[in-house]
Protein backbone atom coordinates (compact mmCIF):
# COMPACT_ATOMS: atom_id res chain seq x y z
CA UNK A 1 0.00 0.00 0.00
CA UNK A 2 1.40 3.38 -0.98
CA UNK A 3 1.84 5.90 1.77
CA UNK A 4 0.03 9.21 1.58
CA UNK A 5 1.62 12.52 2.43
CA UNK A 6 0.24 16.01 2.85
CA UNK A 7 1.79 19.44 3.17
CA UNK A 8 0.91 21.22 6.38
CA UNK A 9 1.27 25.01 6.66
CA UNK A 10 1.31 27.11 9.80
CA UNK A 11 0.82 30.71 8.68
CA UNK A 12 1.06 33.63 11.08
CA UNK A 13 1.38 37.36 10.81
CA UNK A 14 5.14 37.26 10.33
CA UNK A 15 6.03 33.69 9.37
CA UNK A 16 5.10 30.57 7.46
CA UNK A 17 6.22 27.08 8.47
CA UNK A 18 5.78 24.23 6.00
CA UNK A 19 6.25 20.51 6.56
CA UNK A 20 5.36 17.25 4.88
CA UNK A 21 3.20 14.99 7.05
CA UNK A 22 3.12 11.20 6.90
CA UNK A 23 -0.65 10.69 6.98
CA UNK A 24 -0.51 7.05 8.05
CA UNK A 25 1.56 7.72 11.15
CA UNK A 26 0.54 11.36 11.57
CA UNK A 27 4.09 12.56 12.01
CA UNK A 28 6.25 15.27 10.49
CA UNK A 29 8.73 13.94 7.95
CA UNK A 30 12.40 14.33 8.84
CA UNK A 31 14.13 17.37 7.32
CA UNK A 32 10.87 18.67 5.80
CA UNK A 33 10.21 21.52 8.22
CA UNK A 34 11.01 24.84 6.55
CA UNK A 35 10.29 28.32 7.90
CA UNK A 36 10.29 31.72 6.26
CA UNK A 37 9.74 35.10 7.90
CA UNK A 38 8.12 37.94 6.00
CA UNK A 39 6.01 41.08 6.24
CA UNK A 40 2.41 40.03 5.66
CA UNK A 41 1.54 43.58 4.57
CA UNK A 42 3.65 43.22 1.43
CA UNK A 43 1.76 43.05 -1.90
CA UNK A 44 -0.14 39.78 -2.36
CA UNK A 45 2.13 38.46 -5.11
CA UNK A 46 5.22 38.98 -2.91
CA UNK A 47 3.63 37.17 0.01
CA UNK A 48 2.65 34.31 -2.30
CA UNK A 49 6.26 34.09 -3.52
CA UNK A 50 7.38 33.50 0.06
CA UNK A 51 4.66 30.91 0.63
CA UNK A 52 5.58 29.08 -2.57
CA UNK A 53 9.26 29.00 -1.57
CA UNK A 54 8.40 27.51 1.82
CA UNK A 55 6.18 24.82 0.30
CA UNK A 56 8.56 23.82 -2.49
CA UNK A 57 11.58 23.75 -0.16
CA UNK A 58 9.73 21.56 2.33
CA UNK A 59 8.58 19.18 -0.40
CA UNK A 60 12.06 18.89 -1.90
CA UNK A 61 13.69 18.28 1.49
CA UNK A 62 11.18 15.57 2.37
CA UNK A 63 12.24 13.42 -0.61
CA UNK A 64 8.66 12.20 -1.10
CA UNK A 65 7.38 11.86 -4.66
CA UNK A 66 3.96 13.44 -4.31
CA UNK A 67 1.48 14.82 -1.81
CA UNK A 68 -2.28 14.35 -1.65
CA UNK A 69 -3.40 17.58 -0.03
CA UNK A 70 -2.56 20.95 1.45
CA UNK A 71 -3.71 21.74 5.01
CA UNK A 72 -3.41 25.37 6.07
CA UNK A 73 -3.55 27.00 9.52
CA UNK A 74 -4.60 30.63 9.05
CA UNK A 75 -5.42 33.38 11.53
CA UNK A 76 -8.94 34.79 11.47
CA UNK A 77 -11.28 36.26 10.61
CA UNK A 78 -11.32 33.88 7.67
CA UNK A 79 -13.97 31.86 5.81
CA UNK A 80 -12.33 28.49 6.37
CA UNK A 81 -14.84 26.55 4.26
CA UNK A 82 -14.49 28.71 1.16
CA UNK A 83 -10.93 29.92 1.71
CA UNK A 84 -11.67 33.64 1.79
CA UNK A 85 -9.63 36.04 3.92
CA UNK A 86 -11.54 38.60 5.99
CA UNK A 87 -8.62 39.94 8.03
CA UNK A 88 -8.96 43.69 8.34
CA UNK A 89 -7.38 46.39 10.50
CA UNK A 90 -5.21 43.91 12.41
CA UNK A 91 -1.80 45.11 11.23
CA UNK A 92 -1.41 42.04 9.02
CA UNK A 93 -2.51 40.82 5.56
CA UNK A 94 -3.83 44.26 4.65
CA UNK A 95 -3.98 43.36 0.94
CA UNK A 96 -5.66 39.96 1.36
CA UNK A 97 -9.07 41.20 2.50
CA UNK A 98 -11.81 39.55 0.43
CA UNK A 99 -9.43 37.36 -1.59
CA UNK A 100 -9.89 33.63 -2.14
CA UNK A 101 -6.66 32.15 -0.77
CA UNK A 102 -7.53 28.69 -2.13
CA UNK A 103 -7.50 30.15 -5.63
CA UNK A 104 -4.21 31.90 -4.91
CA UNK A 105 -2.63 28.59 -3.90
CA UNK A 106 -4.04 26.80 -6.95
CA UNK A 107 -2.66 29.44 -9.29
CA UNK A 108 0.72 29.78 -7.61
CA UNK A 109 1.38 26.05 -7.29
CA UNK A 110 -0.39 25.06 -10.54
CA UNK A 111 -2.76 22.71 -8.71
CA UNK A 112 -5.89 21.15 -10.15
CA UNK A 113 -9.26 22.36 -8.86
CA UNK A 114 -9.89 18.97 -7.23
CA UNK A 115 -6.61 18.95 -5.26
CA UNK A 116 -7.65 19.20 -1.58
CA UNK A 117 -6.76 22.54 0.00
CA UNK A 118 -8.29 22.82 3.46
CA UNK A 119 -8.16 25.71 5.92
CA UNK A 120 -8.60 25.93 9.65
CA UNK A 121 -8.10 28.55 12.32
CA UNK A 122 -4.49 28.58 13.50
CA UNK A 123 -5.48 28.31 17.15
CA UNK A 124 -7.81 25.38 16.41
CA UNK A 125 -4.98 23.61 14.57
CA UNK A 126 -2.69 24.21 17.52
CA UNK A 127 -5.29 22.95 19.99
CA UNK A 128 -6.13 19.86 17.95
CA UNK A 129 -2.44 19.08 17.57
CA UNK A 130 -1.89 19.35 21.31
CA UNK A 131 -4.85 17.07 21.95
CA UNK A 132 -3.57 14.62 19.35
CA UNK A 133 -0.15 14.54 21.05
CA UNK A 134 -1.62 13.58 24.44
CA UNK A 135 -4.32 10.95 24.18
CA UNK A 136 -5.50 11.75 27.71
CA UNK A 137 -6.86 15.03 26.33
CA UNK A 138 -9.28 13.12 24.09
CA UNK A 139 -11.50 12.59 27.13
CA UNK A 140 -11.25 16.18 28.38
CA UNK A 141 -12.41 19.69 27.73
CA UNK A 142 -9.48 21.81 26.58
CA UNK A 143 -9.19 25.53 25.93
CA UNK A 144 -6.09 26.49 23.96
CA UNK A 145 -4.81 29.91 22.95
CA UNK A 146 -2.04 31.25 20.75
CA UNK A 147 -0.20 34.41 21.77
CA UNK A 148 1.57 36.25 18.98
CA UNK A 149 0.73 39.05 16.56
CA UNK A 150 -2.85 38.23 17.52
CA UNK A 151 -4.80 36.33 20.18
CA UNK A 152 -6.20 33.05 18.91
CA UNK A 153 -8.36 30.59 20.81
CA UNK A 154 -10.16 27.29 20.51
CA UNK A 155 -12.38 25.12 22.67
CA UNK A 156 -12.10 21.36 22.25
CA UNK A 157 -14.41 18.82 23.86
CA UNK A 158 -13.25 15.21 23.55
CA UNK A 159 -11.22 16.03 20.46
CA UNK A 160 -13.95 18.04 18.72
CA UNK A 161 -13.65 21.80 18.17
CA UNK A 162 -16.62 23.71 19.60
CA UNK A 163 -17.36 27.13 18.10
CA UNK A 164 -21.10 27.55 18.68
CA UNK A 165 -23.42 27.48 21.66
CA UNK A 166 -23.66 29.21 25.02
CA UNK A 167 -20.51 27.63 26.47
CA UNK A 168 -18.09 29.41 24.12
CA UNK A 169 -17.85 32.95 22.70
CA UNK A 170 -19.07 33.66 19.17
CA UNK A 171 -17.19 31.48 16.67
CA UNK A 172 -14.97 30.30 19.54
CA UNK A 173 -12.97 33.54 19.21
CA UNK A 174 -11.74 35.69 22.10
CA UNK A 175 -9.58 38.26 20.28
CA UNK A 176 -12.55 40.58 19.74
CA UNK A 177 -14.15 40.30 23.18
CA UNK A 178 -14.78 43.74 24.71
CA UNK A 179 -12.06 44.51 27.24
CA UNK A 180 -11.24 47.76 29.04
CA UNK A 181 -11.46 50.58 26.49
CA UNK A 182 -11.03 48.28 23.49
CA UNK A 183 -10.98 44.56 22.79
CA UNK A 184 -8.96 41.66 24.16
CA UNK A 185 -6.34 41.59 21.41
CA UNK A 186 -5.50 45.26 22.02
CA UNK A 187 -4.00 44.19 25.33
CA UNK A 188 -2.99 40.55 24.92
CA UNK A 189 -0.86 40.36 21.77
CA UNK A 190 2.46 41.64 20.49
CA UNK A 191 1.03 45.09 19.84
CA UNK A 192 -0.60 45.06 23.26
CA UNK A 193 2.77 44.40 24.87
CA UNK A 194 4.45 47.19 22.93
CA UNK A 195 1.69 49.63 23.83
CA UNK A 196 1.83 48.52 27.46
CA UNK A 197 5.56 49.07 27.66
CA UNK A 198 5.25 52.51 26.11
CA UNK A 199 2.52 53.45 28.58
CA UNK A 200 4.76 52.47 31.50
CA UNK A 201 8.14 53.68 30.26
CA UNK A 202 7.49 56.23 27.54
CA UNK A 203 9.84 54.21 25.34
CA UNK A 204 9.18 52.40 22.07
CA UNK A 205 10.49 48.91 21.30
CA UNK A 206 10.36 47.30 17.88
CA UNK A 207 8.86 43.89 18.69
CA UNK A 208 8.01 41.35 21.33
CA UNK A 209 11.42 39.70 21.18
CA UNK A 210 13.12 42.98 22.00
CA UNK A 211 10.79 43.43 24.96
CA UNK A 212 11.47 39.86 26.11
CA UNK A 213 15.22 40.50 25.96
CA UNK A 214 14.76 43.65 28.05
CA UNK A 215 12.87 41.62 30.64
CA UNK A 216 15.64 39.02 30.65
CA UNK A 217 18.16 41.75 31.49
CA UNK A 218 16.04 42.88 34.43
CA UNK A 219 14.25 45.89 32.94
CA UNK A 220 11.59 46.52 35.58
CA UNK A 221 9.13 48.15 33.16
CA UNK A 222 9.45 45.27 30.69
CA UNK A 223 8.83 42.73 33.44
CA UNK A 224 5.83 44.72 34.66
CA UNK A 225 4.45 44.81 31.12
CA UNK A 226 4.47 41.01 30.89
CA UNK A 227 2.98 40.69 34.37
CA UNK A 228 0.16 43.03 33.38
CA UNK A 229 -0.47 40.97 30.25
CA UNK A 230 -0.77 37.86 32.41
CA UNK A 231 -3.40 39.56 34.53
CA UNK A 232 -5.25 40.81 31.45
CA UNK A 233 -5.19 37.35 29.89
CA UNK A 234 -6.64 35.83 33.05
CA UNK A 235 -9.42 38.43 33.19
CA UNK A 236 -10.33 37.67 29.58
CA UNK A 237 -10.33 33.85 29.74
CA UNK A 238 -11.59 33.09 33.27
CA UNK A 239 -15.29 33.62 32.41
CA UNK A 240 -14.98 31.20 29.48
CA UNK A 241 -12.91 28.65 31.36
CA UNK A 242 -15.74 28.61 33.87
CA UNK A 243 -18.56 28.42 31.29
CA UNK A 244 -16.85 25.74 29.23
CA UNK A 245 -15.83 23.86 32.41
CA UNK A 246 -12.38 23.35 30.93
CA UNK A 247 -10.08 20.73 32.41
CA UNK A 248 -6.95 22.10 30.76
CA UNK A 249 -5.70 25.45 29.47
CA UNK A 250 -2.87 25.33 26.93
CA UNK A 251 -0.84 28.39 25.95
CA UNK A 252 1.10 28.48 22.69
CA UNK A 253 2.43 31.01 20.20
CA UNK A 254 5.64 32.98 20.14
CA UNK A 255 4.85 34.99 23.25
CA UNK A 256 4.49 31.74 25.20
CA UNK A 257 8.30 31.69 25.20
CA UNK A 258 8.13 34.56 27.70
CA UNK A 259 5.94 32.58 30.11
CA UNK A 260 8.42 33.01 32.97
CA UNK A 261 7.34 36.65 33.09
CA UNK A 262 3.56 36.43 32.60
CA UNK A 263 2.58 32.98 33.88
CA UNK A 264 2.98 33.71 37.62
CA UNK A 265 0.57 36.67 37.50
CA UNK A 266 -1.81 34.64 35.30
CA UNK A 267 -1.78 31.68 37.68
CA UNK A 268 -2.33 33.97 40.66
CA UNK A 269 -5.55 35.26 39.11
CA UNK A 270 -6.66 31.72 38.26
CA UNK A 271 -6.12 30.75 41.89
CA UNK A 272 -8.01 33.82 43.11
CA UNK A 273 -10.95 32.77 40.93
CA UNK A 274 -10.96 29.35 42.59
CA UNK A 275 -10.47 27.48 39.32
CA UNK A 276 -8.99 24.00 39.43
CA UNK A 277 -7.50 23.65 35.99
CA UNK A 278 -4.26 22.38 34.51
CA UNK A 279 -2.31 25.20 32.86
CA UNK A 280 0.69 24.46 30.71
CA UNK A 281 2.88 25.99 28.06
CA UNK A 282 3.36 24.23 24.73
CA UNK A 283 6.99 23.63 23.86
CA UNK A 284 6.51 22.86 20.17
CA UNK A 285 3.76 25.13 18.90
CA UNK A 286 4.54 24.66 15.23
CA UNK A 287 4.61 20.86 15.26
CA UNK A 288 1.28 20.86 17.10
CA UNK A 289 -0.25 23.27 14.56
CA UNK A 290 1.06 21.26 11.60
CA UNK A 291 -0.32 17.99 12.96
CA UNK A 292 -3.61 19.68 13.78
CA UNK A 293 -3.83 20.96 10.22
CA UNK A 294 -3.03 17.56 8.74
CA UNK A 295 -5.77 15.98 10.86
CA UNK A 296 -8.30 17.74 8.59
CA UNK A 297 -7.10 15.62 5.68
CA UNK A 298 -6.77 12.54 7.83
CA UNK A 299 -10.51 12.64 8.52
CA UNK A 300 -11.47 13.62 5.00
Amino acid sequence: MNKEYAVGLDIGGTHITAAVIDMAEMKVMDFSVHKETFDSNMPVNEVMDVWEKAIRTSFENSKVEKTSGLAVCMPGPFDYTNGICWIKEQSKYEHFYGLNVRDLFQDKLDLSVDFPILFENDAVCFGKGEVFKDSDNLSKKVMAITLGTGLGACFIDKGISISTGDLVPTDGEIYNLPYKEGMAEDFVSARGLLAGYFALSGKNVNNGLELFNLAKTGDAMAIKTFEQMGEDLAAIVIPWLEKFEADSFIIGGKIANASEFFLPSFNAKIKEAGLEITVFISTDNEVAALLGAASMLYKA
